[in-house]
C-alpha cells in the first residue's frame, strides 16, 4: 500500500499540470528506430540461412545425412521468413483497421535507407 501511495504522489504533478512524459516518449521512439534498423538485417539473415541450406543441399548430392540437414536448414529459413512477413502484414492490417497512421513509409517493404 505504501508503494502505491508513493507512486501516486510521484505522478500527481504530471497529471495536475498536464505535463507530458517526454523521457518515456523519447525512449519508445528510440526503441522503434532500433527495431526499424534491425528488421531488414534479420530478414536478410533468414534469407541467407535459406540460401546456405540450398547450397549445402546442392553440394551434398551423394550424402543422404547432409541432404537431410540441408533440407532442415532450408525449412527453418522459409519458416522464419514466413513468420516475419506474416507478423509484419498482420501488424499493418490491424493498424489500418484501427485507423493508426504508420508514418510516411506505411505499406512499403522494410528496407535500408539509401538502397
Amino acid at each position: 500500500m505504501k508503494k502505491l501511495i508513493l507512486l501516486a504522489v510521484a505522478f500527481v504533478p504530471s497529471f495536475a499540470f498536464a505535463q507530458s512524459l517526454g523521457n518515456v516518449e523519447t525512449f519508445i521512439r528510440s526503441i522503434g528506430r532500433l527495431v526499424n534498423l534491425a528488421l531488414p538485417i534479420v530478414v536478410a539473415l533468414a534469407l541467407l540461412g535459406f540460401f546456405y541450406g540450398l547450397m549445402k543441399f546442392i553440394f551434398a548430392a551423394d550424402d543422404e545425412d547432409a541432404r537431410k540437414s540441408a533440407k532442415d536448414i532450408m525449412i527453418y529459413g522459409v519458416i522464419a521468413l514466413f513468420v516475419m512477413v506474416s507478423v509484419w502484414g498482420l501488424v499493418g492490417f490491424v493498424g489500418n483497421a484501427l485507423g493508426i497512421q504508420q508514418g510516411q513509409n506505411s505499406g512499403n517493404i522494410p528496407r535500408v535507407q539509401g538502397l
